[in-house]
């Protein structure tokens, strides 16, 4: 027959016993992650992450983007593509740059409209920032550079090597020489 004391000395092992194995199992817990993490290739901090591939690229296709830059009216600005053309790969983000300056001496605020040779290419051509988007009000004399963010989709019919992408500004009627 066990007495009330070694029962309870008993019942005291097997706790400490089991808080040991606990312990003994949280401490093992940090290795044993990082060998699982590792082996799956999840949250390495030990390791730096490998750069994002765009798996949408067609790196065996290049495309011709052309650059066109025109004024309507009586606008009295300069406006050039700073690149004539670029040469990418479909689904490559690109950006180019376009600059623009005001010859009067007055506000003048403009807005641009894209157009696409071939026409069909707007269908592929994916701008996610552009000057475009927006009136641009110039001061006298002054003079900026606008990017143009771009994707042009690998959907892009095989038999379009080249396409010119154009912005014509005009002037905004009503806005003209206001200074707001």
């Amino acid at each position: 027959m066990v007495s009330h004391a070694q029962a309870n000395q008993q019942t005291l092992v097997k706790l400490l016993v089991v808080a040991c194995a606990m312990f003994g199992f949280g401490f093992a817990m940090v290795p044993f992650y990082r060998v699982l993490c590792d082996a799956l290739g999840l949250n390495s901090v030990l390791k730096p992450d490998l750069p994002p591939v765009n798996t949408q690229v067609d790196t065996g296709r290049f495309l011709t983007i052309e650059f066109d830059a025109n004024l309507r009216s009586n606008l009295p600005w300069t406006f050039t593509p700073v690149e004539k053309s670029v040469r990418i790969h479909p689904g490559a983000l690109t950006q180019v740059t376009f600059e623009v300056r005001n010859r009067s001496d007055r506000r003048v605020t403009g807005q641009a409209i894209p157009s696409f040779g071939p026409q069909l290419a707007g269908r592929y051509f994916k701008k996610l920032d552009c000057f475009c988007f927006t009136q641009q009000t110039l001061a006298p004399g002054e003079a900026r550079r606008m990017p143009v963010v771009f994707v042009v989709e690998p959907g892009l019919p095989q038999d379009v090597n080249t396409v010119t992408l154009s912005y014509t500004f005009f002037e905004v009627e009503g806005k003209a020489g206001k200074d707001s």
